[in-house]
């Protein structure tokens, strides 16, 4: 296979877009190392694995010699992204964005080689911006065609605010690719309109356009989008423990999706995997995770304590030491709450009917049943993976 054929392969797999193959050859035949440029905006201060689909193709191409350029968006972070948003968002302060930026870059590098990687922030550009150079910039661009995104459209239908200050958004990262002069842009579906428009601001500069690849957004295990927002998300800072867990808790119909984009095992073997049976592949899939974020021990040792755990019927080792949450007795639903195993007393209810509550090892079968103040250490049960040892 050639350089050529490698990179292309690299690009290809698990994209949805790619706009335009034709070009994207043409310049991986000039045989130079190409400018992949990547942006995320610090608007929370922790990344999940849906922002490792992207990362995970930009270390592969930093593998083969192209040149990676993370864009840091502390200058849009402060406007907001309204891609695949159906309310206006708060914006964030400066300040705010400071916060979050500590532990960006660091996370970032859990996956790429951050010595091999242009960093550049874009308030670069954007601080040392006129009002007169906003204005130019907002000019490249009518209203018909920004509010030709579905984003817009759809909040427009339902009368909700659409803010002239997100309009700005897709100008300004389609002004990054200008700035860094990108060969190619990578995102997720939902900024296909955002790359675009970089492609339409290079050419208005006279240089070639960016080539547009995109990858599928990914759920959590509820079904919703992976947001940190809908505490749905495996983070990069969890614990093994945690990643290993919640990857358990994913549906089944995901996983071919989720072993494409987030490991780099074959496709021979994903279909392998998925032959058998889902919680083995579900195995598999959380040591891959798990080695991806905290490195191959970490993952073999998260199997390997499922399988005795959960096969073996043995009690985790880092089950934490909880304290007794109230001066007298508590309903068990309160417990759960108050201990923080359910999120809210109707969910403590519906995981008592379900049978998924253990007291000691005895499965509980009244949500309201009135549990005393322990005399001893209690151990608590929720799910499969929810323990506490609560301390009288």
């Amino acid at each position: 296979m050639t350089d050529t054929e490698k990179s292309l392969a690299v690009f290809a797999r698990g994209s949805v877009d790619l706009i335009e193959e034709g070009e994207l050859k043409a310049r991986l035949g000039e045989g130079r190392a190409l400018r992949v440029k990547f942006g995320m905006d610090p608007s929370s201060p922790d990344l999940h694995v849906g922002h490792a689909i992207p990362l995970l193709k930009l270390r592969d191409l930093q593998e083969l010699g192209h040149k990676v350029v993370l864009i840091v968006g502390d200058s849009t972070a402060m406007v907001g992204d309204p891609s695949g948003k159906n309310k206006l968002r708060p914006q964030l302060t400066r300040a705010a964005v400071e916060t979050n930026l500590e532990t960006y870059t660091a996370q970032a590098g859990k996956i790429l080689d951050m010595d091999q990687t242009e960093l550049r922030r874009n308030s670069e550009w954007f601080d040392a911006m006129s009002f007169e150079g906003v204005l130019q910039l907002c000019a490249r661009m009518t209203v018909a065609r920004m509010i030709e995104r579905d984003t817009f459209q759809k909040r427009i239908k339902q009368g909700e605010p659409v803010g002239i200050h997100e309009f700005l958004y897709p100008l300004m990262q389609g002004w990054d690719s200008v700035q860094v002069q990108a060969d190619v842009e990578l995102g997720g579906t939902d900024q296909l309109f955002n790359l675009l428009v970089g492609r339409h601001l290079q050419e208005q500069e006279g240089a070639r356009p960016q080539i547009c690849v995109t990858s599928p957004l990914i759920n959590g295990a509820d079904g919703r989008k992976m947001s940190k927002s809908y505490d749905n998300a495996i983070l990069f800072e969890d614990s093994p423990s945690d990643v290993f867990g919640k990857t358990m808790a994913v549906e089944d119909e995901v996983m071919e999706v989720w072993f494409e984009q987030l490991t780099r095992l074959e496709a021979s073997e994903i279909a392998a995997l998925l032959a058998g049976h889902p919680r083995d592949a579900k195995v598999r899939l959380g040591q891959e995770l798990v080695s991806l974020l905290h490195g191959p021990e970490a993952g073999v040792a998260a199997a390997e304590a499922f399988d005795r755990q959960f096969r073996g019927g043995e009690l985790p080792d880092d089950i934490p030491e909880l304290a007794w949450p109230a001066e007298g007795a508590l309903p068990l639903a309160n417990l759960l709450r108050e201990l923080g195993l359910a999120a809210s007393g109707g969910e403590a209810r519906r995981l008592v009917q379900q049978g998924g509550v253990r007291l000691d090892g005895v499965v509980a079968t009244e949500a309201m049943a009135v549990i005393e103040h322990p005399t001893a250490a209690l151990l608590v049960q929720v799910g499969k993976r929810r323990f506490a040892r609560v301390q009288p």
